[in-house]
């Protein structure tokens, strides 16, 4: 199936954002990747912006499909745990830094509605986590006094610190499944 000119300019500018950052794209770049005149990247997307919060809209509906998918998938929390770690191992041994991790290094210099959906993204991620160590305490996988949104904080900062790192050290073991247990011991 061949893929329509407006997803085409989402992916491209998706690894884009991914690899440059969002300030370091223009539709020049993606004029030149797809091959079509600025004026119809306009068409489709007017702004940068809306072009921005299509990518990251679009991202987070890939994001909660995955979601779904380790919970379908693994009925145990190390299961579940490892799923979402093997995700950003992925993503770094690809060679792109996390969406919202790279959009949030560049907060202060986006659009205001790429901060609200970065941050919204961001939030759906952390009750997410929360949720399935959460449901780990519920199951006697984890003690009972375990504090899942402070440890889903620490897990996803992790991840996200650890794939920077990746990307400027070029160390594709810096995504260890030892992340897990410093989180649920």
């Amino acid at each position: 199936m061949a893929i329509g000119t407006r997803d085409a300019l989402v992916q491209a500018a998706e690894g884009l954002m991914r690899t440059k950052g969002y300030a370091a794209f223009s539709y020049a770049d993606l004029s030149e990747m797809i091959g079509i005149r600025k004026a119809s990247i306009h068409h489709h997307f007017p702004t940068k912006e809306e072009l921005g919060i299509a990518i990251v809209e679009e991202y987070i509906a890939r994001v909660r499909v995955e979601f779904q998918r380790i919970e379908n998938t693994h009925n145990d929390l190390q299961g579940r745990l490892n799923a979402y770690v093997l995700a950003f191992r992925a993503s770094s041994e690809g060679g792109l830094l996390p969406l919202c991790g790279a959009l949030a290094a560049e907060m202060a210099a986006l659009p205001s509605g790429l901060q609200t959906i970065t941050q919204h993204f961001f939030d759906m991620q952390l009750k997410w986590l929360t949720s399935i160590l959460d449901k780990g305490v519920a199951n006697g996988e984890l003690s009972q006094d375990f504090k899942s949104r402070q440890k889903a904080f620490l897990l996803l900062s992790i991840l996200e610190g650890a794939s920077f790192i990746n990307w400027a050290t070029k160390e594709n073991d810096a995504i260890s499944d030892n992340i897990i247990q410093l989180i649920i011991e």
